[in-house]
């Protein structure tokens, strides 16, 4: 067991409260968090300043090589995690034990993180179209066509308030960084570890520590940071989405409704896309918003269903530390038989067929946790409730619709995989505002591409693109 601080701009601070991170099966105290109050924090951004002031001071190149160092250690060194010491694999165990993702899911993640350090450089270069990054640092300069460009940080820092789910979404704040922005994270309940871990990296890398502050505590903490930070990532539900659209410093990352989408060209060779589909739906447990929760086509439909089903709906639950596991754990107690309830009770719909029903409960609880196993429902039609749900575990429905009806009604879409040649439907797709990701051919929801922009580019989010104008000895000078 390890005491884990409040990290205040890099200076740990003990709180009188605590919150105990335990083990989802044994019961075991993993960890005594120490928790920040909104008062500690509303103290603590007066700060601010100073976070992307420190890192302004190192040029963003040597961040970038800053940023490939702390990958190495993040991967592979043992760090301070509060009063103790963590090792990569005491990281994946800790990890595993408090979220209820198998072990080699958390060692997957591992790995995406290191990836996206590692290349910090080329995802930067993309992220920024090619600019001169230095121009980040002076706020203007001449770009490559002899243009004057400006552009303004919205905020010295960027608010963080981070999931438990899946460990994989630290990913889209690494550039921060390297950017010359300070970080303000609050860490999921369940998952302290991969804010502290990179944090620790970070510090040993080189990274000034006035740069980061790590906020643990309630849903007034994570209210905290989006009142008191100008730019704020918060990763949420359906609800959370709703109540922070239209603001333009908050980025909600919410339920993906990811989608395959089978053409009328190609849905009669559905059996050869049958892996992908697959793979689309249950890895990494099914907890990612980019993991396909709705497969659409026009006809064979139910046959896609069951072929599905046969599939999916054997898998058992394995302990977290066998490296075959499959499925997560429902940590938070109530909430697999909560989402059990809520999806028999759609499933009573004229029109929807359980696919999996002669595969045995769905349902399987233990002393201190539960899981559920994959679910794949049919709809006859888009307008059928199941069309747009989507759950934290490998759960998918097959919806029948024609072709021509698909833009409209498969709603927002985070990663939309159009298998399909016909490129006036593949126009279409291009021109449709409600597809963040498109994927055009056989390429599964879940790959992705670093090089490009995830849920909008986060050097668009962070800086502002303005006219600026000087004289050419000043620009020169």
């Amino acid at each position: 067991m390890v005491k884990i601080p409040v990290l205040r701009w890099g200076q740990p601070y003990e709180s009188l409260q605590l919150d105990h991170v335990n083990h989802f099966v044994t019961g075991e105290t993993l960890a005594k968090v120490s928790q920040a109050n909104p008062g500690l924090m509303a103290k603590d951004m007066k700060h601010a300043p100073r976070a992307r002031g420190v890192l302004r001071d190192i040029p963003i190149r040597q961040l970038i090589q800053i940023m490939k160092k702390a990958g190495e250690l993040y991967k592979d060194a043992t760090l301070p995690m509060g009063d103790g010491q963590q090792s990569p694999d005491d990281f994946a165990r800790q990890q595993s034990a408090s979220t209820g993702l198998p072990e080699h899911m958390c060692k997957a993640n591992m790995a995406k993180n290191h990836f996206v350090l590692s290349n910090m450089d080329r995802i930067l270069d993309c992220l920024t179209r090619g600019l001169d990054l230095d121009i980040l640092t002076r706020g203007y300069g001449m770009e490559s066509r002899g243009v004057v460009v400006s552009y303004q940080a919205q905020s010295p820092v960027l608010g963080l308030v981070l999931p438990s789910n899946s460990p994989g979404v630290h990913t889209l704040w690494l550039p921060v960084i390297p950017m010359q922005i300070g970080l303000v994270l609050k860490p999921g309940p369940q998952e302290p570890w991969t804010p502290y871990r990179m944090a620790a990296a970070f510090f040993e890398a080189g990274v000034p520590r006035e740069a980061i502050s790590v906020y643990p505590g309630g849903g007034e903490m994570g209210a905290e940071v989006v009142a008191r930070c100008q730019r704020v990532k918060i990763f949420g539900s359906t609800e959370t989405v709703q109540r922070y659209h239209g603001n333009p410093c908050v980025q909600v990352h919410g339920p993906g409704f990811s989608k395959i989408l089978l053409g009328d060209d190609e849905v009669d060779n559905w059996e050869k896309y049958l892996d992908l589909m697959v793979d689309s739906v249950y890895l990494n447990s099914g907890r990612g918003c980019i993991n396909c929760s709705g497969i659409w086509a026009s006809r064979h439909t139910k046959e896609i269903a069951q072929a599905l089903a046969e599939r999916l709906g054997p898998m058992e639950v394995k302990p977290p530390e066998d490296p075959t596991a499959s499925l997560a754990a429902f940590t938070v107690p109530g909430q697999a038989k909560a989402i059990h309830a809520s999806i028999l009770d759609k499933a009573k719909e004229d029109g929807v067929t359980d696919m999996t029903l002669k595969f045995g409960s769905r349902l399987v609880e233990t002393e201190r946790s539960a899981y559920l196993r994959p679910w794949v429902l049919h709809g006859d039609s888009p307008e059928r409730k199941i069309a747009q749900t989507e759950y934290m575990f490998p759960y998918v429905t097959v919806i029948q619709c024609p072709q021509a009806d698909m833009i409209q009604k498969i709603g927002q879409t985070l990663v939309c995989s159009a298998i399909t040649n016909d490129k006036v439907w593949g126009s279409q797709l291009l021109e449709a505002t409600n597809i963040d990701r498109l994927n055009i051919g056989p390429i599964p929801t879940i790959k992705l591409d670093w090089l490009q922009p995830h849920e909008g580019s986060i050097v668009d989010f962070m800086f502002r693109a303005r006219a600026y104008q000087t004289t050419p000895e000043k620009l020169n000078g």
